[in-house]
């Protein structure tokens, strides 16, 4: 008899799974709808292949431990356990907003664009050694950096309590505005911060890569040059290499993809792992992470608490130290309490009700995020590399504009076709949505202004452009809004709902992603039906829509009747048809070609 081994055996009764035949099943049902298995696979930004299905034959290195090098699966032995640092962005100086915001589940504070004057009223009835701040002056960091070194020597803390960042940048001022980067800055900060021994002085912002449609790698390449570019600085002014590293932070973007975002924070640890263990101070990464401003929209701006939702989640998971969730309605302008009570309590439901922190890295051991970390890690690396034999930061940021300029060109076409589908804004728009108004945050184009909503909006000149994945479609909808009378695309529906509701569905989601009203025809058995609609709609655009049998039988005449009517110009929905047609509209077309074509048919101004 044989004994047990005190193990349980789940599903013992079945058979071991077999690639193969797995494999096997899927090519199966991939031959009934004509696809293949290469359909299955996703190319990232970075030329990184996302695989339909990983298991332990994809081999990655080991991850190590928590807490110790290469850090891939945290910075501390204890991860996340006791939860990730909530911290908050606040444009405005507000004492009330800060107060409430501490008072109910923030843990630190990021005040970003506040006039330095302001920072001791604001933070009076803030216990300083219970919360820490970072402040964000931007090309005004020095101003800002001494202001806040000021507050926090003159309050009643002891120096070793004084946890945040001084928030000098330089190499981020280069790349968001083109002024030089000043280097200097950071030593009169340096001698001014060394009386408070937990306080950091840099931050080595990802966000102007990110923001300039830059991929992941990119991202983490440029970062980490800029991590290097302020080692050498720091340690050229006396410091040894181990004070150096202390002193920075690092900023990275979270995105709605969960599985990118996990892989780049671990990624992210490693790498600068490799960094400082060559400098002989191997240390882990502090990590502060930002839901990203690019996939932010003005329009539908309720689907951005679960764009925001998923990006802190994939943050957390990943290790990150801190995480600011971005209010809903950051792309339209200053926030307002409720929405600075829904990104705060986004987070507090993620912690306290799903209990992410309960689990040391959850992610780790997962096949797809140990190979997705891997190859990240690699593409990053690379990318680093180039930037150094280019001569490092700052002389390479040509080279790294360039190159970013190259991914958001290709990303830019993605969205273009809708491959990059932006949920209420390029699918599933709501025509008859109440825009959000707010006041416009400092520095910003606001959603009252000129421009607000162009490509290009936010850009500063001799800098890294700022972007927006929304706002080429924000734009055709502003330009519908403003115009005197909304541009009407007709729905020319053939036969009955069964027959035309799925390419009807597909032309009122693509026209009103720009804005276009889509009046229908309904249920239709004539030419004659769908031309009295015509005419009574007003419209001088029609878009047949309907099957594959009904365009055999109908396209032909009631194109031919349309253009009696007086249309101006006959779409068709679907690839091909006998019918003559001035152009066809599928899953996969340029919707904003379209979009535009009929705009300017219209004499709709953009």
């Amino acid at each position: 008899m044989m004994e047990p081994s005190g193990e349980l055996a789940l599903a013992a009764e079945f058979p071991t799974p077999d690639r193969e035949a797995w494999l096997d099943l899927v090519r199966g049902v991939l031959r009934k709808s004509g696809a293949d298995f290469g359909s299955l696979v996703t190319t990232t930004y970075d030329g990184i292949d996302v695989q339909p299905l990983y298991t332990a034959a994809d081999e990655a290195p080991a991850a190590g431990f928590p807490g110790l090098p290469p850090f891939t699966r945290g910075g501390r032995p204890q991860g996340s356990v006791d939860g990730w640092d909530v911290r908050q962005q606040h444009r405005v100086a507000d004492r009330d907003a800060v107060t409430a915001d501490l008072e109910n589940g923030v843990t630190s504070l990021w005040l970003k664009g506040l006039d330095p004057a302001s920072y001791d009223d604001v933070l009076a009835d803030v216990y300083l050694d219970l919360a820490p701040v970072v402040v964000d002056g931007g090309a005004d960091f020095l101003a800002a950096g001494r202001a806040m070194l000021r507050v926090w020597d003159q309050r009643p803390v002891l120096p070793s309590q004084v946890r945040g960042n001084v928030g000098a940048d330089p190499l981020g001022v280069r790349a968001r505005t083109g002024q030089p980067a000043d280097l200097a800055a950071l030593t009169d900060l340096l001698g001014k911060a060394r009386g408070f021994p937990e306080l950091r002085v840099v931050v080595v912002d990802g966000l102007p890569f990110h923001e300039a449609g830059g991929s992941d790698a990119q991202e983490l390449g440029a970062s980490l040059a800029a991590g290097v570019a302020y080692l050498r600085h720091l340690t050229e002014a006396g410091l040894t290499a181990a004070e150096a590293v202390r002193l920075l932070e690092f900023r990275y973007a979270a995105t709605a993809d969960q599985f990118l975002t996990i892989a780049k924070f671990r990624a992210a640890r490693r790498l600068w792992a490799r960094v400082t263990e060559v400098s002989g101070a191997p240390a882990p990464q502090l990590q502060h992470a930002v839901t990203s401003p690019a996939m932010m929209t003005r329009r539908d701006p309720w689907v951005n608490m679960l764009r925001t939702t998923v990006a802190c989640f994939g943050a957390g998971l990943g290790g990150a130290d801190a995480v600011t969730v971005l209010p809903f309605d950051a792309a339209i302008g200053l926030a307002d309490d409720f929405s600075r009570r829904i990104a705060r309590n986004t987070q507090s439901l993620l912690l306290e009700e799903s209990k992410l922190a309960g689990v040391i890295d959850p992610a780790g051991g997962s096949w797809y995020v140990e190979k997705l970390t891997d190859d990240l890690a690699r593409a990053a690396w690379d990318w680093f590399r180039r930037i150094e034999a280019a001569g490092g930061l700052p002389k390479a940021f040509d080279l790294v504009a360039g190159e970013i300029a190259e991914t958001w060109a290709k990303r830019r076409e993605n969205l273009a076709d809708r491959t990059d589908a932006i949920t209420g804004v390029s699918e599933f728009p709501d025509p008859t949505e109440r825009p959000v108004v707010r006041p416009p945050a400092p520095g910003e184009p606001g959603a009252g202004e000129p421009g607000a909503g162009k490509p290009g909006a936010g850009e500063r000149a001799g800098g890294l452009p700022r972007v927006r994945y929304a706002q080429e479609y924000e734009a055709l909808r502003d330009a519908a809004d403003a115009a005197p009378e909304r541009p009407k695309v007709f729905l020319a529906t053939l036969g009955p709902v069964a027959a035309h509701t799925a390419r009807a569905t597909f032309a009122a989601n693509l026209f009103q992603a720009g804005g276009i009203e889509t009046p229908s025809a309904g249920p239709t058995r004539t030419a004659d039906d769908v031309v009295a609609a015509f005419r009574a709609s007003g419209a001088r655009v029609a878009c047949l829509c309907g099957s594959d049998k009904g365009y055999a039988e109908l396209a032909a005449p009631v194109a031919d009747a349309l253009r009696e009517a007086g249309a101006e110009r006959v779409l068709l929905a679907g690839r091909t048809s006998d019918a003559s047609i001035d152009e066809h509209v599928f899953t996969g077309c340029k919707a904003l070609d379209v979009l535009e074509r009929t705009f300017d048919l219209l004499g709709v101004q953009r």
